[in-house]
């Protein structure tokens, strides 16, 4: 479902349990891997961290055309679908000896629009022997942005930053490595190609209704990107180092993108006419069928921004998924900012979380190795479900575990992918009350179970902190099978009634779903 140790929540694997696997040497442990899926094409990354910059050591791309193989359905044909587990398959074996927590894979567009029923996912986990994450749009953008912004030279000017990919594209304004203001627009050079420059035609007519088609789309945008204050236009992806190739190899600009040079690319693929004529310099055969879509966007884009100079950039997605992982490791997560700034937008009592936080935290230690818990990617998981188990407070008191579900699966959550959010709306939807079977039997089967036990844990943790006093002790808690067994100081139940009967309130709603709850 997602990546280990870079994301919230992984499947259990024999790795995490074998004693016996060596650990990273100190080398291994300054190398990471990012594999970028796309419409258009996967590429991945291998590099060394060296001195906060990053050497590259190996690079892998190929055209897999994910796009084109997407149904009206949002099913995948099985052509594409097996040339892209080909794919998968090359790159895993690169990737066989590096640890989990130093290897990310994401998914954009196309895999965004798959259908879960599809079961292309898992296969695809299964071939790359890494877990995939599928990223929104706007967190593809902030993840951009990282990259871009790393090869850049520190200043104060806002820049913009675009990334045209095969089905989407990315807008984003920022100052430093901040980014301000994030879109994703669903247009790309595979969609665009599709749509406009089939059966291998290239005319004004159709140059004109794709430009006006993408000027469209950056309408509900294009007032906040104008009036942002930028001063700097740079462009990444494949589709812009294309274009930036073509127009200087043709002579038609010295350096970058001009507006100028953009409409005389424009007119020299009219006249030419065909996609598969289409000979110009810097362009690769490769690029060629999805090149006349990746034009018609950057001009939609030139003309509704009012971009007259781009400069094209040599890090983009893949080299922020890097310089991210690096800051996990050394423990600067944009996720702890991201439960942080909801925790004071929704007035949480942050005391009183920080308590269910420790007390989840105290049962997940204990119960480790009985519920095979050992990935550290768990803690931070429940952590983060203690910090905003309230957070429905804010809509209602009645029914705030669904509100707060809600809120946390459909918010914009900065560094968190779709699973993540799903995973931690089950754990809030699933912290009091009713336990949600259906909701954790609809998570992906790496996960269900691991998920539900963390969700038992977030319960106990909420029950035991009930009276918001701080003065709850720490009981100690066993584990066999589904059944756990709390252990209180000796007498201390008896002095306190009503959580005996919270706790036998709760045996009773767990054993529907398949656990047992003893308690002394």
């Amino acid at each position: 479902m997602v990546t280990p140790a870079t994301t919230a929540l992984a499947p259990q694997s024999a790795a995490d349990t074998d004693s016996s696997h060596a650990p990273a040497t100190p080398e291994q442990q300054q190398v990471f891997a990012a594999i970028d899926l796309g419409s258009n094409s996967f590429h991945m990354l291998v590099a060394r961290m060296d001195g906060g910059t990053l050497q590259v050591i190996d690079r892998h791309k190929e055209m897999i055309r994910l796009g084109e193989g997407l149904t009206r359905d949002k099913q995948l044909r099985e052509d594409v679908a097996e040339r892209a587990l080909a794919c998968l398959e090359r790159m895993g074996q690169r990737l066989k000896e590096m640890p989990a927590e130093q290897v990310r894979a994401v998914g954009t567009n196309t895999l965004r629009q798959i259908r879960p029923e599809s079961r292309f996912l898992p296969r695809a986990e299964h071939a790359l022997g890494h877990a995939i994450e599928i990223i929104s749009g706007r967190e593809e953008a902030r993840i951009i942005y990282l990259g871009v912004s790393h090869g850049l030279a520190i200043g104060d000017k806002k820049r913009l930053v675009i990334d045209i990919g095969g089905g989407s594209t990315e807008l984003i304004v920022g100052q430093g490595f901040t980014p301000t203001l994030r879109e994703s627009l669903h247009m790309g050079c595979v969609s665009m190609s599709q749509k406009f420059f089939r059966n291998d035609r290239i005319a004004a007519k159709q140059m004109d209704e794709a430009e006006l088609y993408g000027a469209m789309e950056i309408r509900p945008v294009r007032e906040l990107f104008r009036q942002s204050g930028w001063s700097s236009a740079t462009g990444s992806s494949g589709t812009i180092k294309a274009i930036a190739s073509v127009v200087t190899g043709e002579g038609w600009s010295e350096d970058g993108i001009t507006r100028e040079s953009l409409d005389r690319l424009r007119e020299a693929l009219i006249e030419t006419g065909r996609t598969s004529a289409l000979d110009l310099k810097g362009l690769s055969e490769q690029r060629r069928p999805v090149f006349a879509g990746g034009v018609a966007v950057l001009n939609a884009l030139f003309k509704t921004l009012d971009i007259r100079h781009m400069r094209a950039s040599d890090q983009a997605l893949r080299e922020g998924l890097i310089y991210e992982m690096v800051g996990r490791l050394e423990h600067e997560d944009v996720r702890e900012r991201t439960v942080a700034t909801l925790a004071r937008r929704f007035d949480i009592d942050t005391a009183h979380c920080a308590r269910v936080r420790n007390t989840a935290l105290h049962l997940l230690e204990q119960l480790r190795t009985h519920w095979h818990l050992h990935h550290p990617n768990y803690a931070p998981i429940l952590g983060w479900a203690a910090e905003l188990h309230e957070i429905g407070l804010a809509v209602s008191h009645s029914q705030y575990q669904k509100h707060g579900a809600y809120l946390v699966a459909n918010a914009d959550l900065p560094g968190f992918t779709r699973q993540e959010q799903q995973v931690l709306s089950a754990l809030l939807l699933g912290h009091r009350r009713k336990f949600p079977v259906d909701t954790f039997l609809a998570l992906p089967s790496g996960v269900r179970d691991c998920a539900r036990r963390l969700c038992i844990i977030l319960r106990l943790a909420v029950l035991m902190n009930r009276g918001r006093t701080g003065r709850v002790p720490q009981p100690t808690v066993e584990a066999s099978d589904d059944t756990l067994m709390l252990r209180f100081p000796v007498g201390w139940l008896a002095g306190h009634p009503l959580t005996h009967l919270e706790l036998q309130e709760e045996a009773q709603r767990l054993a529907p779903a398949g656990h047992g709850l003893g308690f002394a």
